[in-house]
């Protein structure tokens, strides 16, 4: 990879475990049975959809999409316990895979359906993230999970999704784009007119083959994904993982990156 610009490093080495331990989390939370679901997509189809100062992070050469569900469990602020009610919701991302001048690859959120309006409020006035109220559900059967949501507010009103999946064995050792596309510590988004980096850390996803036996949606085209993705290139699932995230840093002015 060639990176153009003064002082701007090169993308830091992708770990599955976290690169540091937050000391004083500004928040706390779980995220559990997670299903991820991947499509490839060329760099210069996502490179205008996310936040200055960062560009497409790529694995040999290509980009991803992410389809993300799962159940968001006990947001809490700073030590305190997490909010038993309030802090637990269903939630379903569409992601983009960045990194910023610093070398710090993270993910850009494009949606965050989410079933708790004050939590959606409190996501998209406070941090600036593109939370979406939304109707939702997770449903667990034996081996097999569903997800569904119907966005309510503010719109695209209707955008919707259906996913499910059959979990399958445990992935011992997962390849690297496995690790690519899950070991993400931290997050950029616009924070008050400039970009910043959020980070977490957790332990090690566990990380289970999963087969989708449904994907109804269009959350990625009201994410401004509109051009065809084709099939799915990774379906995994996970049972979760706590999780602990810092305060905003920011990500400075990234160069056009080409290889």
């Amino acid at each position: 990879m060639l990176w153009h610009a003064g002082g701007v490093q090169p993308p830091s080495s992708v770990t599955p475990d976290a690169p540091a331990r937050i000391a004083g989390p500004l928040l706390t939370q779980q995220w559990l049975d997670l299903t991820f679901v991947h499509w490839a997509v060329d760099p210069a189809v996502v490179a205008p959809l996310l936040p200055g100062g960062t560009v497409p992070d790529v694995h040999d050469g290509v980009s991803y999409v992410g389809l993300v569900a799962f159940r968001m469990h006990r947001v809490g602020w700073l030590r305190l316990p997490g909010i038993p009610y309030l802090g637990s919701f269903p939630e379903t991302n569409v992601r983009l895979y960045s990194v910023d001048a610093h070398g710090r690859r993270g993910v850009v959120f494009r949606s965050m359906d989410a079933s708790r309006l004050l939590p959606v409020l409190m996501g998209r006035a406070g941090f600036r993230l593109p939370y979406l109220w939304s109707r939702m559900s997770v449903r667990t059967e034996g081996g097999t999970v569903g997800y569904t949501s119907t966005r309510r507010w503010p719109g695209p009103r209707g955008a919707h999704s259906r996913i499910t999946v059959a979990r399958g064995e445990r992935i011992e050792e997962p390849t690297e784009l496995e690790h690519f596309l899950t070991a993400r510590w931290g997050l950029h988004n616009r924070f008050f007119g400039r970009t910043a980096y959020l980070p977490n850390d957790h332990p090690r996803w566990p990380l289970y083959r999963a087969d989708l036996l449904a994907c109804e949606e269009n959350l990625l085209a009201a994410a401004g994904l509109t051009a065809p993705l084709g099939a799915p290139v990774s379906v995994l699932y996970s049972p979760g993982v706590p999780v602990r995230l810092g305060s905003p840093s920011l990500a400075g002015a990234a160069g056009p990156r080409v290889g």
